[in-house]
């Protein structure tokens, strides 16, 4: 039987395959919760299990991608990620050019 948070996790899971498409050296592994997708072997963007997106960003970058709706990233009970990790709340993310956008910011970050 499939859990409401998995089904959330899944359908994020797939629109990040579909939205990584372009790219050749993609692979997803279970990580940090949810769904990590490794781009040239650096991970770039996770599916959390209730369809929050977990992303790489540039600590640079940080305050503004506050501003633009995403989150502190938090591992386990209040364990602050640093500020190259960013959690984008689901909502944030429902349109696909904003997904694509988190997307793209979690590749370029790990490319640096």
């Amino acid at each position: 039987m499939t859990t409401p948070a998995a089904s959330e996790q899944d359908a994020l899971a797939q629109r990040v395959r579909d939205t990584l498409a372009h790219h050749r050296d993609v692979r997803a592994v279970r990580m940090f919760g949810g769904l990590s997708f490794m781009v040239n072997d650096r991970m770039a963007v996770a599916a959390g299990g209730d369809g929050d997106l977990l992303v790489r960003v540039q600590p640079a970058d940080y305050e503004n991608f506050l501003q633009r709706g995403a989150m502190p990233a938090v591992m386990g009970k209040d364990r602050p990620m640093g500020r190259s990790w960013m959690s984008v709340p689901r909502q944030r993310i429902e349109e696909n050019a904003e997904l694509t956008f988190w997307v793209k910011v979690g590749v370029d970050s790990g490319n640096v």
